[in-house]
């Protein structure tokens, strides 16, 4: 191996750990949310604003940090983003109260959007033979679909051994490395003189209709329907003001010719019901165990690593030979149905329930549908575009996937809410109360999971069910595409 090709790996080592980061950042909060919530006061449903106030602003921002990186040169943005996202996270480890550590959430979000956006930028520039770029891809996408699994035993030991601000105070070393070593081995790319404009109103207003949206929903239980209904129709006017602006934008940041394709369209929803449901089960999964079954902060890490590990292993290249076998959409319907399964068992978890025989059945369907829908659902989205537009395609089913969860997280923890103060005013014990909440957001998750599969199934061309030449591999190349964004959780 020569100079030149140790740097380009060099190089690769360091825009895999900057991914890794915003990879990990996902997952790794999980765990601790408990923790946070006794400390900063958090209700249940206003614990989800911990999760979503990073995903609004990453799946608001992930396609404009593509174009970023395209006007002002890959290495500057990603060092910046990495450099913002690093700050974000030392605000984050120091926050004493909820606003502040909201506020600097968003902010995480936000870098991580424009990192993780450019960082695929950054290996195809890095590695231009198809060979050596075959590899590339296959070690980031590892990462992508194995840093799940790391975020959450890392958030159980962290939280566990130290306290719940180190799950962030531990990126600030590592994001200081990253934007050092960045500078000194990416390549410095010329800055394009020309090329479009930013559209950075269309990211404001996509951002600013989903934040009210899921505002609305969080808050509906306080504020009464009324009120929930006016937030509500606001956020209906800012998306048709989106939609408005990417019809007449030079450079649109969603160009509106692309929801033609059908394809691309029942991705995009298909991936909105389908987060719905996962972000959910992670959220309400980690409260199910530790205020319910008692679990402590590392043996819930634990006991997330069985579906994580299942679902990075299916991602990692077992979905693909699956997709090459069978077509894309028997991997994909089959892999939702199996994941609403999961989340049904979950539903059925007693107040005294015991690991092995309530939570595991559930989370290794989880897993298993999971990793084996993730690279099919990618590839229905890019399957009938030319190559030039499969990376905004994937970018735009990343971003539905952001905005997705977080809709969805802040519907099924608002029901459990709801459900739990319902059984509480009937004489159930806070146990029985937060366990029946559970239930009912379980539930409607899978019912979340099941419409996407039979959407999946009833709306895609007949065409995505036909193995294809070189399937295998464009299934790969789509799953190291989807680390643009975290894997979903």
């Amino acid at each position: 191996m020569g100079n030149g090709s140790r740097a380009r790996w060099v190089a690769l080592a360091v825009v895999c750990t900057g991914a890794l980061m915003n990879v990990l950042d996902t997952t790794i909060v999980g765990v601790a949310l408990p923790d946070i919530r006794q400390a900063l006061g958090f209700s249940q449903a206003s614990l989800a604003w911990v999760v979503n106030a990073y995903l609004l602003t990453f799946g608001g921002f992930l396609l404009l940090g593509g174009r970023l990186g395209d006007l002002f040169g890959h290495r500057r943005v990603f060092t910046a983003a990495i450099g913002l996202f690093t700050l974000a996270s030392l605000a984050c480890g120091l926050a004493g109260g909820q606003g502040f550590l909201l506020g600097a959430r968003a902010v995480q979000g936000l870098g991580g959007a424009v990192a993780s956006a450019v960082a695929l930028s950054l290996v195809v520039a890095l590695f231009p033979e198809p060979a050596e770029r075959a590899k590339a891809m296959g070690v980031y996408g590892l990462l992508a679909a194995g840093g799940g699994s790391i975020g959450v035993l890392l958030g159980g030991v962290l939280t566990g051994l130290l306290s719940w601000h180190w799950i962030f105070l531990v990126n600030v070393p590592i994001g200081a490395a990253v934007v050092l070593a960045s500078l000194r081995v990416l390549p410095a790319a010329p800055v394009r003189a020309a090329g479009g404009r930013l559209d950075i109103p269309g990211a404001v207003l996509v951002t600013a209709a989903v934040l009210l949206a899921v505002y609305a929903i969080t808050g509906s239980g306080q504020a009464g329907w009324a009120r929930t209904g006016g937030e509500l129709a606001g956020a209906a006017v800012l998306l048709a003001a989106f939609a408005a602006v990417e019809s007449r934008a030079a450079t649109p940041l969603v160009p509106l010719r692309l929801l033609r394709q059908r394809n691309l369209t029942v991705a995009s929803l298909t991936g909105v019901l389908w987060s719905a449901a996962m972000f959910a089960c992670f959220f309400l999964t980690t409260l199910y165990l530790q205020l319910v079954l008692g679990y402590r902060p590392l043996q819930t890490g634990l006991a997330f690593l069985p579906m994580n590990v299942i679902m990075s292993c299916l991602s990692a290249g077992a979905a693909a030979r699956l997709v090459a076998r069978f077509g894309i959409k028997p991997p994909l319907v089959t892999g939702l149905l199996l994941a609403a399964a999961g989340l049904a068992l979950l539903g059925q978890a007693p107040v005294g329930g015991h690991f092995l025989t309530d939570v595991l059945p559930g989370g290794i369907l989880l897993g298993t549908g999971a990793g084996t829908a993730l690279a099919p659902l990618l590839l229905v989205a890019t399957n009938d575009l030319p190559p030039a537009e499969s990376g905004l395609a994937s970018g735009i089913v990343n971003t539905a996937f952001m905005l997705g969860g977080a809709l969805g997280l802040a519907v099924l923890a608002s029901l459990a809410s709801a459900r739990t103060a319902s059984l509480l005013a009937t004489g159930h014990s806070h146990v029985a109360a937060l366990t029946g909440g559970y239930h009912a957001a379980f539930l409607v998750g899978a019912g979340s999971a099941v419409i996407a599969a039979l959407a999946a199934a009833a709306w895609l061309r007949p065409a995505t069910s036909r193995t294809e030449p070189g399937t295998a591999a464009s299934a790969e190349s789509a799953l190291a595409a989807a680390a643009g964004g975290p894997p979903p959780r």
